[in-house]
């Protein structure tokens, strides 16, 4: 009899039947799955996905899904026919732009380990003989191609039939035709799951609900962010050209083909075509009006995804599918059908335990590219605690309040859609919504000329056009090479003069997106001190940087943490996971011992923080403070409460950029009295605001890490080179033990810093670097050093690569030379931080 714990996964498509297949073959077989369609056909999105499976993404994450995805359905088989068709799949590039984006693609599949060549339009031809030989009807024409051999087709209703017979002899009960009516729970747990048939018990619930995921989150209060949009796919009459090429009525042998450039993609289906288009409007679906469907009636024709066609939609897609393949000029549209699809306001998946009900999990917005892997990265989740596959960019919990209402869902899902072919920028800001979250500092950084970008709904500015004179004063050693476009797209020169400022004079960081945290009570200690990694048993005014770890020893986020009072700290964290985490420990706590309870609160929106920073920052607020704040009266990473100019302020002495001088918190009512303050009594010492730009590369210079770029939960803190924030002989925290085992167990890779030896070229991040005409690891953080005058780079290289090595980084398909570095590059003592 199984002894695992009782799990109900809600929905039995592609990513429920999985997880159930996942779960069952780890042991746990009291699994019950329950779908509201019959199981032999449930309706959802996987009854009628196209079935494209391709790895191409800029997520390492999402690419190791979708890699997993193509290796299970390969091996997942029935009378000698696997559920997954490897006829590879091709991008083509009708525009320079696209083509130089596709060299850019092959940079990101080389950094995470798939493999893939750009190609000619002679060989696309070849592969796709069906291609247009000539010129498009805008005047472009074919100019060549990514082709991945490992993508392909997968086969997802056949999957999802083997999924469940597979699962089904482990002891895994698929209850169809069963409709979910609501979560059963107690004491902040839940127990079961009631239906239309009964309760059914149970510890564990998984949401696999696809897109009527957001409606089962309401019946437990999770805003679940996604929007149910429409997606057209049509299937043409049969071709000539394919009559007896694919032996199955439905299979194919030529690539999956993607036409980016006018937002369509292509499979072959038996001797039809078929054609997926995101070029026409976004269509929200109404949940309130989908097609209510009996057991009895559905059909591949007839389900709740399947909406009617709007051919006037389509009609413009055909159009140029008739230019780029001219065999469908003499074809017509046998079948079309708006299909329902998830989006989300990032793209990426919802993964995840409910933040205020144990034992609700979801895995939602998951498409037949990503099912396995996602599958397999939730039972890890369950079982092991821990995912092995990093999942920080997909956590259920990422997002902020402000970014989980419906009108932020349905306007950036929407546009995730219509640019979801797009060529964009890393640093790609939104265009709308905007001004969700300012600081109080914003009416003065807009009179500034700020350029803002967006980053978890907060506006932070990049550079400041008010500093655009400084140019001309910067010395010849300060000025940075000019940037070639792609890298050059969103920056400034004038990030050089602010860094210069700052290194040189005195310059105002606003820190306010920084998420702060608040913990109380007189278990606050013991929580963070079990928690975290540093030793914050000491007295008020002690800072310390230190991780929160996983199980394994992995690094789940770092963090500061202040004793403001014996009872109260404040802490820097990433990102509302993090919050979500305290606050359930802090609970688990409580409910363990009453008298140790703690309470963890989001104070960053009634707070504000500056950072003053540089060589004169002692004279900027002497001038404002009659605090003691020389060396002996705050010392470094030490905090105190002072008064500027009356307003009270919580004064930290960190540096994020290297150079002297505080984080000044305070109040949100006096942020903007506090900023004038401060830029008034700096004007004499040629104070500057300065950006995100200077910052970034002034960071980078003291080989600060970024959390979440340049390491993540698949990381232990000594190859990562934070073994410093590991406090001596401190024992007992989460994760203590396998990271001890994991210290001494020689790291395959280590986070290495590079410069780049020709002094000009700026890569921005995930390109692959080559050892020995090896691809062997891959950038994580770059940036132009103003300081030190060279582009820097810090990249994941195998631990055998040491100091003054060479190696080479592919940057848009060029091997650009760099040497591995001993780090920090800035100020390797100390001194000018600590002055």
């Amino acid at each position: 009899m199984s002894t695992s714990p009782r799990v109900v996964i809600i929905g039995a498509g592609i990513v429920g039947t999985n997880l159930a297949d996942e779960l069952s073959s780890r042991g746990w077989t009291n699994v019950t799955v329950v779908e509201q369609g019959p199981l032999e056909l449930a309706g959802g999105s996987t009854s009628h996905a196209p079935g494209l499976v391709f790895q191409n993404n800029g997520s390492r994450t999402m690419t190791q899904f979708a890699t997993y995805t193509v290796e299970k359905l390969l091996g997942l088989s029935k009378d000698g026919q696997s559920c997954f068709n490897q006829v590879g799949g091709l991008e083509l590039a009708t525009t320079p732009e696209r083509l130089k984006d596709l060299h850019r693609k092959m940079g990101l599949m080389t950094s995470w380990g798939v493999e893939s060549r750009i190609i000619d339009a002679d060989e696309c031809e070849k592969h796709y003989p069906l291609l247009t030989t000539g010129a498009l009807s805008d005047g472009h024409e074919i100019l060549g191609g990514l082709l991945i051999p490992s993508d392909g087709l997968a086969l997802a209703a056949r999957a999802v039939q083997l999924l469940i017979e597979r699962a089904s002899e482990r002891g895994v009960e698929f209850r169809g035709s069963t409709t979910v009516t609501g979560i059963a729970r107690d004491g902040g747990k839940v127990t079961g799951v009631e239906t239309d048939a009964g309760l059914i018990p149970a510890d564990i619930v998984v949401s696999c609900a696809g897109f009527w995921g957001r409606e089962l989150g309401k019946m437990v209060g999770l805003e679940v962010p996604l929007l149910p949009l429409g997606h057209q796919y049509a299937v043409t009459t049969p071709l000539p050209e394919l009559e007896g090429v694919n032996e199955l009525p439905k299979g194919a042998s030529k690539p999956i083909l993607r036409y980016q450039d006018k937002d369509l993609y292509y499979r072959e289906w038996g001797d039809r075509i078929g054609i997926g288009s995101y070029a026409h409007r976004p269509m929200p679906v109404d949940m309130t009006r989908l097609p209510q469907v009996s057991a009895e009636e559905m059909s591949d024709h007839k389900m709740p995804s399947r909406l009617d066609f709007t051919l006037e939609d389509f009609l413009p897609a055909w159009e140029d599918s008739q230019d780029l393949l001219p065999a469908l000029r003499n074809a017509e549209i046998e079948d079309g059908f708006n299909g329902i699809f998830s989006f989300t306001p990032d793209g990426g998946p919802l993964i995840g335990e409910h933040p205020d009900l144990s034992g609700f999990f979801v895995a939602e917005a998951v498409w037949v590219t990503h099912s396995a892997g996602v599958a397999k990265a939730v039972a890890e989740l369950l079982i092991e605690g821990r995912s092995r596959t990093d999942l920080h960019g997909t956590e259920l919990t990422r997002f902020e309040k402000v970014q989980t209402s419906d009108d932020y869902v349905s306007e950036t899902s929407q546009q995730n859609f219509v640019e979801i072919y797009d060529i964009l920028h890393p640093l790609q800001p939104k265009e709308s919504p905007r001004d969700l979250r300012v600081s109080p500092f914003h009416v003065r950084q807009k009179e500034l000329g700020a350029f803002f970008l967006e980053a978890s709904a907060w506006e932070r500015p990049h550079w400041f056009e008010a500093n655009r004179g400084l140019l001309e004063e910067l010395p010849d050693e300060w000025q940075a090479p000019e940037r070639e476009s792609w890298s050059g797209m969103f920056h400034s020169p004038i990030s050089a003069a602010e860094a210069w400022k700052t290194r040189t004079a005195v310059a105002l960081y606003d820190m306010t997106p920084l998420k702060r945290l608040e913990v109380v009570g007189p278990g606050a200690e013991a929580l963070l001190h079990r928690l975290s990694t540093g030793n914050i048993t000491k007295k008020p005014g002690a800072v310390t940087y230190c991780l929160l770890l996983e199980h394994d020893g992995g690094i789940r986020s770092d963090v500061t943490v202040a004793r403001l009072e014996d009872e109260r700290f404040q802490l820097g964290v990433n990102s509302n996971v993090d919050f979500d985490y305290l606050r359930a420990e802090a609970r688990r706590q409580s409910a363990a011992d009453p008298s140790q309870w703690a309470h963890v609160s989001d104070i960053t929106g009634s707070t504000c923080c500056i950072g003053l920073w540089g060589p004169l920052a002692r004279e900027v607020i002497g001038k404002v403070s009659d605090d003691d704040l020389s060396n002996d009266g705050l010392k470094y990473f030490r905090a105190k409460e002072i008064s500027v100019g009356g307003i009270p302020v919580t004064a930290m002495r960190l540096s994020y950029v290297g150079e002297l001088g505080w984080e000044l918190y305070t109040s949100a009512e006096y942020g903007l009295k506090l900023w004038d303050l401060l830029f008034e009594a700096g004007q004499e010492f040629g104070i500057i605001a300065a950006g995100r730009g200077a910052f970034n590369s002034l960071r980078l210079e003291k080989g600060y890490r970024l959390w979440g770029t340049d390491m993540n939960t698949e990381h232990h803190p000594y190859q990562a080179g934070l073994g410093f924030s590991v406090a001596k002989d401190k024992v007992g925290f989460t994760g203590a033990e396998a990271l001890a085992e994991r210290k001494e167990q020689p790291a395959e890779k280590t986070l290495r810093c590079l410069t780049i030896d020709d002094g000009r070229s700026v890569v921005l991040g995930k390109e692959p670097v080559y050892v020995d005409g090896e691809a062997s690891g891959y950038v994580t953080s770059a940036a132009y050093g103003f300081s030190i005058h060279r582009p820097i780079a810090y990249a994941w290289l195998p631990t055998a690569v040491g100091i003054g090595d060479r190696v080479e980084i592919e940057y848009f398909g060029e091997r650009i030379p760099a040497t591995v570095t001993a780090e920090p590059l800035y100020d390797p003592s100390m001194e000018r931080i600590r002055g």
